[in-house]
């Protein structure tokens, strides 16, 4: 399953699955962040596109120990490469496998309603999906029905927090009362 960071707001057709890290050598190589779990599944995209340089391709991206080495094609020197570091790199999500029934990208939880199980109260939306260390959380935004304006995080922990998902709907039931 790819875990999205954040979708580029310009373009809700590309999924950011790695960023740009810190050079390796003189010739323009660097470490490639991987968002992808697995994080070998970056190694599957051809087209990746580079957050404000869609004119850039990347030449190659390949594993080095358990680490992915990239580089992009136009850039040959360690001091052209310095600026840009960490932004990120998308794919279209056309590229993404198809997945399993009850089976879902992140990025496909973006924007669905969000329901109490205790009391069938509307929370909110889901705004965004954040990864803290421990676990996963849905940061949800209040909507024109929430019970209140409330912001919350709710961990992402199933058959505990998060009790269905209904893609079909575009909704979420969680055991989360409206008071937390």
């Amino acid at each position: 399953i790819l875990q999205m960071m954040k979708v580029n707001k310009l373009d809700t057709n590309l999924v950011c699955v790695g960023s740009i890290g810190k050079s390796r050598g003189l010739v323009g190589e660097f470490f490639l962040n991987s968002f992808c779990d697995p994080q070998d599944n970056i190694l599957n995209y051809t087209s990746v596109l580079i957050e404000g340089h869609e004119d850039l391709q990347l030449a190659y991206i390949k594993k080095f120990n358990n680490k992915f080495l990239s580089k992009i094609r136009s850039i040959d020197n360690i001091d052209l490469l310095k600026g840009y570091t960490n932004l990120k790199l998308f794919i279209n999500k056309s590229e993404l496998p198809s997945l399993e029934k009850n089976d879902f990208y992140w990025h496909d939880l973006i924007g669905m309603r969000v329901i109490d199980c205790n009391n069938n109260d509307e929370l909110g939306e889901v705004a965004e999906i954040s990864n803290y260390g421990s676990n996963d959380l849905l940061e949800i935004s209040p909507s024109g029905s929430s019970v209140d304006s409330k912001k919350r995080q709710i961990p992402f922990v199933k058959k505990i927090f998060i009790i269905e998902i209904d893609p079909e709907n575009k909704k979420i039931l969680v055991d989360w009362p409206k008071d937390f």
